[in-house]
């Protein structure tokens, strides 16, 4: 298999769509700005960006990254990614798709990039495998995810939090523990920082976050059944 089918259920977001750049521009002027840039500083070669929003990453890709494939889902956010692109730094081509069914061929990315994302997409363990599917064999992962709390407190108030939170977020979980999920993938987490990411001294249900890499295995036949369970 070269590449997984890109037929799509359709995903539309219309009211997140239209309120998330106002949420992004509050987080930007808080931090996220620099969230991003370590996110980002380390990415090299062709880089597959999935779930790309609004494109607020493409500004901050470093020269180094000869190209970012950015996957998006949602045709209004979509529309925006593609006018970010025009404006970035280095060559951007945005695709319509979903995270659990790249349009991207087989070991061709070097690296992968996964912004805000884990959260959202409804089938993570298929997505990570798709992550796999497309990385060349050693390439890295680049993750930022706001993610369950270790605090058995805090993690309660998000689960109770999250009965409603997905209707209002697009579809965003506050409970999922993205970085175990992506050891789970088969993949080698080689760097991880958590912190709670606080805007005007508020602590929100979303505060927990990591910023990390992770690394497919060198050898091809050491990766999980990516392909088989990407289906296709």
């Amino acid at each position: 298999m070269t590449m997984t089918a890109t037929r799509q259920s359709k995903v539309s977001h219309p009211l997140f769509a239209r309120i998330y750049p106002k949420i992004n521009a509050v987080a930007e002027a808080h931090g996220a700005i620099e969230h991003r840039q370590e996110l980002l500083a380390e990415a090299t070669g062709l880089v597959v960006e999935i779930g790309a929003g609004t494109g607020a990453n493409f500004c901050h890709y470093p020269p180094r990254a000869d190209r970012v494939i950015a996957v998006e889902p949602e045709p209004r956010l979509r529309a925006q990614a593609e006018r970010a692109a025009a404006d970035a730094r280095v060559h951007v081509e945005v695709r319509a798709g979903r995270a659990e069914a790249l349009p991207v061929p087989d070991s061709s990315a070097d690296a992968v990039v996964a912004s805000l994302v884990l959260c959202t997409i409804a089938d993570v363990p298929k997505a990570l495998a798709e992550a796999a599917r497309v990385l060349k064999p050693g390439g890295r992962l680049f993750f930022y995810e706001h993610i369950r709390s270790a605090n058995p407190r805090f993690a309660r108030k998000q689960r109770i939090v999250n009965l409603v939170w997905p209707l209002l977020g697009g579809g965003c979980n506050l409970t999922r523990d993205s970085e175990q999920a992506i050891r789970d993938a088969g993949f080698t987490i080689e760097r991880a920082r958590h912190f709670d990411f606080v805007i005007k001294g508020r602590t929100t249900p979303s505060a927990p976050c990591v910023i990390g890499t992770a690394r497919k295995p060198a050898s091809p036949a050491s990766t999980p059944a990516a392909g088989a369970d990407a289906g296709g």
